[in-house]
């Protein structure tokens, strides 16, 4: 999990927002983390996350059981044709799954109609493909940021590999 916080901190451009106790996050978010293509450093208004880690439960989605030790998820939006050519799903999900399964790319169990994915601890099966699906999430924050007109894409922004 760790690891790959600190990778996506190394994105250009990204920042990463992991709330902690006495902040203006509510408890239920402490530990968890939300990665944003932010290049000024502040956290967007109105824009959601790209991805996101999450260390427990929440209300409304508790299929990756997440709360026993040692188990974490990462969220990535990915968009409707990604999340077509991971999942062999479309908009509407077809297939019933087992979202506690470890180290395996999955619809994500609350937003998958919406074109997210979700690893349940990533491994050696998925964790270079979650990170190179975070680097296209980035780069695609990036893009939308600039459509925004806020700035564009630097140099070199075509290149999802380099974000």
């Amino acid at each position: 999990m760790e690891q790959i916080i600190a990778t996506v901190r190394d994105f250009t451009g990204a920042l990463v927002v992991v709330p902690e106790p006495g902040g203006a996050f509510p408890e239920l978010a402490w530990g968890d983390a939300f990665f944003y293509y932010a290049p000024d450093g502040r956290p967007p208004q109105n824009v959601q996350p790209y991805g996101t880690v999450v260390t427990k439960n929440y209300p409304d989605d508790i299929a990756s059981d997440l709360d026993p030790p040692g188990r974490w998820r990462v969220n990535i939006h990915v968009g409707r044709t990604a999340f077509g050519e991971l999942t062999g799903e479309s908009r509407r999900l077809d297939r019933s799954y087992d979202y506690a399964a470890t180290d395996h790319v999955l619809p994500h169990p609350v937003y998958g109609a919406l074109g997210w994915i979700c690893v349940v601890n990533p491994g050696e099966r998925t964790g270079e493909l979650v990170v190179e699906l975070l680097r296209g999430a980035h780069y695609d924050a990036r893009v939308r940021f600039a459509r925004r007109g806020e700035h564009s894409v630097p140099r070199g922004g075509a290149d999802r590999s380099n974000p």
